[in-house]
C-alpha cells in the first residue's frame, strides 16, 4: 500500500494549536477500509431482537458575521450543509431528546428519546422511536470498539459524577448530557463504517436491547489485536502515526490548560455574580431613604441587575457550551490514542510473526506462511481506516472549533455591549436629572 510522504511534526513542547501542522497534510492516495471489517460489520443480525434557550440574533458587528466574511478553511455553506464535514449524503439521521425521570424501588435513572429517519435498506422501517438510558450507550460504545477495532469511536461524556457537587438529576446536568449524547450518536450514524454496523442498528430499532446476548461479531482484525504475539516490542511505528502521538500529546496539553483556566474563570465568575447581587441590592435601599437621589440610585440598582444577567448567559454559555466541548476533545484524543496502540499491537503481531518465519527460512528454505501475509493485510487495513477517521476527526475539530470560538466571541461581545448600553442609560438618566435641578433653582 503506498502513502505519501508525510510531513514531519514539531516535538510535543510547549506550541500554539495553530502552530502545530497536520500530520496528514501531505498529498496521498485514497485509502479504502478492509474487505474483512467491512463484511463482518454488515452481515448477520442478532435473532431475538424486534423492531420495534432561544436563539439570539447577533448584531451586525458581531464575531459570527465577521468570521464568515474570513471565510476559514474552505466554504462557509459546504460547513453548514454537512456540519460534520463528510462531503457524502447522508441517509441516517437520528437525534437524542426528551430526558424523562424514572423512579422504582432499586433505582432512580434518566431515559432518553431516541428518533431514527431512514431510508437504508437495512432498516425494516423508516422511523424509529426508542428510549435509551446512558448505560445503553455505553453497551453501544463498547460492541462498537470490539468489533470495529481499526476504527475512532467517539466517546461519551463521562458516567460518573462527585456526589455533593454535581446534582445529576438537575435540568443543567441532564441537559448537557443529552447534547453530548445526541452528538455521540450523529458522529457514529455519519461514519462511513460505524452506521451500518449491526449493534447501532439493534441499538436504534430494538424496543428491548438484549445487552447480554448482544451480537457476538468480532471481525478477524479485532481478535487479532485481542490475540497479539505476546513479549515481541514493536521496533518502530512509522513516522506518520509518531507524528500524530505528537500531536495528540500537544493538543491534550493545551486543552488541559484551558480547561483548568476556564473552571477557575468560572468559579470567580460565579463568586463575582454573587458580590455584584448584593452590590445593586444595597443601591435598591439607599433609593428608599433618599428622595432627592431616588431616580439615580434606583438606575445605578438597575444597571447592576442588568450586568447580572448578561454575566449570568456569559457564565451558562461558558459552562453548558465551551466546557462540555473541551471535555469531549479530551476524551476523543484518549480514544485515538487507543485506536493507535491498538494499531501497534496489530503491527508488533506482524513483525513478530514475520522475523519467526525468516529464521524458519533461513534454517529450512521453507516459504513465507499464509499467515504472515495475512498479518501484513490486517496492518495495511488498519493503516487505511486509522488514516481515514484520523482526516475525518481533523475535519470536525475544525469545524467544532471555529464554532465554538464564534459563539464564545458572540456572547462575549453581548455582555459587553448589554453592561455598555445599562451604564450609558445611567449617564442620560443622571443629565437629565441635573437639567432638571437646574431649572429648578433658576425657577
Amino acid at each position: 500500500m503506498s502513502v505519501g510522504a508525510p510531513r514531519g511534526l514539531a516535538s510535543s513542547g510547549q506550541k500554539l494549536i495553530t502552530e502545530i501542522l497536520h500530520p496528514l497534510s501531505a498529498a496521498e492516495e485514497p485509502l479504502s477500509p478492509g474487505p474483512d471489517v467491512t463484511i463482518s460489520a454488515e452481515k448477520d443480525k442478532e435473532p431475538g431482537l424486534t423492531n420495534g434557550t432561544p436563539v439570539e440574533i447577533s448584531s451586525p458587528a458581531s464575531a459570527s458575521v465577521l468570521l464568515s466574511r474570513l471565510q476559514l478553511d474552505g466554504d462557509p455553506e459546504a460547513d453548514a450543509h454537512d456540519p460534520f464535514g463528510s462531503g457524502e449524503p447522508r441517509d441516517l439521521f437520528v437525534t437524542v431528546d426528551d430526558p424523562k425521570k424514572h423512579v422504582s424501588t432499586m433505582e432512580t435513572y434518566i431515559t432518553y428519546r431516541v428518533s431514527t429517519k431512514t431510508t437504508r435498506i437495512e432498516f425494516d422501517l423508516p422511523e424509529y422511536s426508542v428510549r435509551r438510558r446512558y448505560q445503553d450507550f455505553d453497551w453501544l460504545r463498547i460492541k462498537l470498539e470490539d468489533s470495529q477495532p481499526t476504527h475512532l469511536v467517539p466517546p461519551l461524556p463521562e458516567k460518573f459524577v462527585m456526589k455533593g457537587v454535581v446534582d445529576r438529576f438537575s435540568e443543567e446536568f441532564v441537559g448537557t448530557r443529552m447534547k453530548a449524547l445526541d452528538k455521540f450518536l450523529k458522529r457514529v450514524a455519519d461514519h462511513p463504517v460505524l452506521s451500518f454496523n449491526p449493534h447501532l442498528n439493534a441499538f436504534l430499532t430494538a424496543k428491548d436491547l438484549n445487552k447480554r446476548q448482544g451480537l457476538a461479531l468480532l471481525t478477524k482484525v479485532g481478535e487479532s489485536v485481542k490475540n497479539v504475539a505476546g513479549g515481541y516490542k514493536l521496533r518502530a511505528r512509522p513516522v506518520e502515526f509518531c507524528a500524530m502521538g505528537e500531536y495528540l500529546d500537544t493538543f491534550s496539553q493545551k486543552l488541559g490548560t484551558i480547561d483548568r483556566i476556564a473552571q477557575r474563570i468560572l468559579r470567580e465568575q460565579s463568586e463575582y455574580l454573587t458580590e455584584l447581587r448584593e452590590y445593586g441590592t444595597v443601591y435598591s435601599t439607599w433609593a428608599g431613604s433618599e428622595e432627592q437621589l431616588q431616580r439615580p440610585l434606583e438606575g445605578v440598582a438597575g444597571c447592576v441587575t442588568t450586568s447580572c444577567g448578561a454575566l449570568e448567559d456569559l457564565s451558562d454559555n461558558m459552562s453548558q457550551d465551551f466546557l462540555p466541548v473541551l471535555r469531549e476533545y479530551i476524551l476523543y484524543i484518549e480514544s485515538m490514542k487507543n485506536v493507535l496502540r491498538k494499531r501497534d499491537q496489530v503491527q508488533a503481531e506482524y513483525e513478530g510473526r514475520l522475523e519467526a518465519a525468516v529464521l524458519r527460512k533461513q534454517e529450512d528454505r521453507t516459504p513465507i506462511p499464509v499467515e504472515v501475509e495475512k498479518c501484513q493485510d490486517k496492518v495495511e487495513c488498519f493503516n487505511a481506516d486509522l488514516k481515514a477517521d484520523w482526516e475525518r476527526w481533523q475535519r470536525n475539530k475544525r469545524q467544532d472549533f471555529k464554532q465554538l470560538l464564534t459563539g464564545m466571541a458572540d456572547k462575549n461581545i453581548s455582555y459587553y455591549e448589554k453592561s455598555q448600553a445599562a451604564w450609558e442609560s445611567l449617564i442620560t438618566l443622571l443629565q437629565e436629572k441635573q437639567t432638571e435641578d437646574k431649572t429648578s433653582e433658576t425657577n
